[in-house]
C-alpha cells in the first residue's frame, strides 16, 4: 500500500536516549526512530559506538553505522564524569525512553541507576539490554549475540547432521533482540498511558531467540524429544530443500501445505507418490525425504532457474530463488515494495539501505537521514536543553563532552 500523507509519523513526540552499543539496543532505537521518535545517540567522546568501525567502510566512513545510526542525532557525553552525569539527568528529564546495554551495575556505579533516573523523570522507561539479563549467575559475564545463538539451541539444530553446529554469519540473536526490545518499549509506553509512571525493561539477548525456535522446551518436557540437525530438510514436511538448476543456480522449495506437496509431485511427473499411504502427512513425507528429494531434484536439475520458477508459479507451488544481495536489489517484488530504498547522505552521497520495517497507511515511517558523524549534534542538542555556549565550553574543558 502506498500513501501520501502529511500526518505526523506514529511516534512523533517520543524522545529516546540511545546509550547502547553493538547491536540489539541500538537497533531497537533505530526502529523507533524510523517511525518518528527523536532518537539522541549518546556516545563516549573518545570511544564511539564500535559499529562505526564494523564491516566495510567507504572513504573511512563505516557503512554499517550509516544504517544503524539513521534517524538519530549524535552527541558525545562521558557519563562517568560529574558534568556528564548531570547532563544525562537533564536529558532524561525530558525523555520518554533510555536504552542502555552496560553490564549490570555500571549505571549504578555512576549514580545513574533506576532510582536516580526515576527521580529525574518518574515517567521514564529505562530499557536495559544485556546478554544474560540483570540477575542470575551469568548476569555479570560479558556476552554477545553469538553466545545466545549457541546457548539457545539455535546452533545445535543448524547445519548438516554430520557437520558441526553452525553459527549464523550475521547478528541473528542481536537482531531478534532488537525487534523484541522495540516491542517491549512500546508495551511499557502503553502501560504508562494507564499508570502514569515509567518502569524498567529487562531484556536478555539469550531469551528472544529461544522464543522464535518453536516449542522445543515443551517437546522435551512432554516427550523427551530433542530436535537434531537436519540440514535444509524439515522434520515436519517434505520435499523441503534447496535444489540446483541446470544453469548452476539454486532454488528453495517448501511444501508445508498438503495441497502444495501434491501439486509439486504432479509438476515433477511423479503423481503416483501422492497415492502412497505415507504421503498423507507432513511428518511421514519427511521420513521419506530421500525419495521426494530425488524426484524433485532430478526434475529441477534438468531445467534452468527461469524455467523452474515459471513452472512452479503456473502450478501454484511454492518456490523461491536462492538470492544473494545482487539478486535482492534486482528482485521486482522488493523493488515494488521499495524494501531497499535510497537515502541522500552529505558524506557519501546517495546510499541504498533497507527501508523501514513495515508500511502504515496513515502514519508511515521514513528514513530522514543516514547515520551522522560522531558528536555532530552535541552543541545543538545541549542548546535545546538550555545550556549556553559557556556551559558547553565548561563541559568540554571537564572532558564530559
Amino acid at each position: 500500500m502506498r500513501t501520501t500523507t502529511h500526518t505526523p509519523p506514529a511516534l512523533d513526540g517520543l524522545r529516546v536516549l540511545d546509550l547502547a552499543t553493538l547491536f540489539a539496543g541500538p537497533l531497537a532505537a533505530t526502529l523507533l526512530g524510523d517511525f518518528g521518535a527523536d532518537v539522541i545517540k549518546v556516545e563516549h567522546p573518545h570511544r564511539p559506538d564500535p559499529s562505526r568501525g564494523h564491516g566495510p567502510a567507504k572513504d573511512g566512513v563505516g557503512l554499517w553505522w550509516k544504517v544503524l545510526g539513521r534517524n538519530k542525532r549524535t552527541v558525545t557525553l562521558d557519563l562517568s564524569t560529574p558534568g556528564g552525569r548531570a547532563t544525562l539527568l537533564r536529558l532524561a528529564a525530558g525523555a520518554d525512553v533510555v536504552i542502555e546495554n552496560f553490564r549490570p551495575g555500571t549505571l549504578e556505579k555512576w549514580d545513574l541507576g533506576w532510582d536516580a533516573l526515576a527521580a529525574a523523570n518518574p515517567r521514564l522507561i529505562l530499557t536495559r539490554v544485556t546478554a544474560f539479563g540483570q540477575f542470575g549467575p551469568y548476569a555479570h559475564r560479558p556476552g554477545f549475540g553469538t553466545l545466545a545463538e549457541a546457548m539457545s539451541g539455535f546452533a545445535a539444530i543448524t547445519g548438516e547432521p554430520d557437520a558441526p553446529p553452525t553459527l549464523p554469519p550475521f547478528g541473528l540473536a542481536d537482531s531478534i533482540a532488537g525487534l523484541a526490545t522495540a516491542y517491549a518499549v512500546l508495551t511499557a509506553l502503553a502501560a504508562r498511558e494507564r499508570t502514569g509512571t515509567g518502569q524498567v525493561v529487562d531484556m536478555a539477548i539469550i531469551e528472544p531467540i529461544l522464543s522464535v525456535l518453536g516449542p522445543q522446551p515443551t517437546w522435551y518436557d512432554q516427550l523427551g524429544y530433542v530436535q537434531e540437525r537436519t540440514g535444509n530438510r524439515s522434520a515436519n514436511n517434505a520435499p523441503r530443500n534447496t535444489y540446483r538448476t541446470a544453469d548452476g543456480a539454486w532454488v528453495a522449495v517448501s511444501t508445508s501445505a498438503q495441497s502444495v506437496a501434491e501439486r509439486v509431485m504432479r509438476l515433477v511427473g511423479r503423481p503416483e507418490l501422492t497415492e502412497e499411504p505415507w504421503f498423507a502427512s507432513g511428518a511421514d513425507r519427511a521420513a521419506h525425504a530421500d525419495v521426494l528429494d530425488e524426484a524433485v531434484g532430478s526434475w529441477i536439475a534438468a531445467r534452468t532457474r527461469a524455467e523452474v520458477l515459471a513452472a512452479f508459479e503456473k502450478a501454484e507451488a511454492a518456490v523461491a530463488p536462492v538470492q544473494d544481495v545482487r539478486d535482492v536489489l534486482a528482485d521486482p517484488q522488493y523493488q515494488a515494495l521499495d524494501t531497499v530504498t535510497t537515502v541522500a547522505d552529505p558524506e557519501l552521497g546517495p546510499l541504498r539501505m533497507q527501508n523501514v520495517l513495515f508500511r502504515l497507511s496513515s502514519t508511515p515511517g521514513a528514513i530522514r537521514w543516514a547515520g551522522r558523524p560522531h558528536g555532530a549534534d552535541t552543541d545543538a542538542v545541549l542548546t535545546e536543553l538550555g545550556l549556553d555556549p559557556a556551559d558547553i565550553a565548561a563541559l568540554r574543558a571537564e572532558g564530559a563532552l
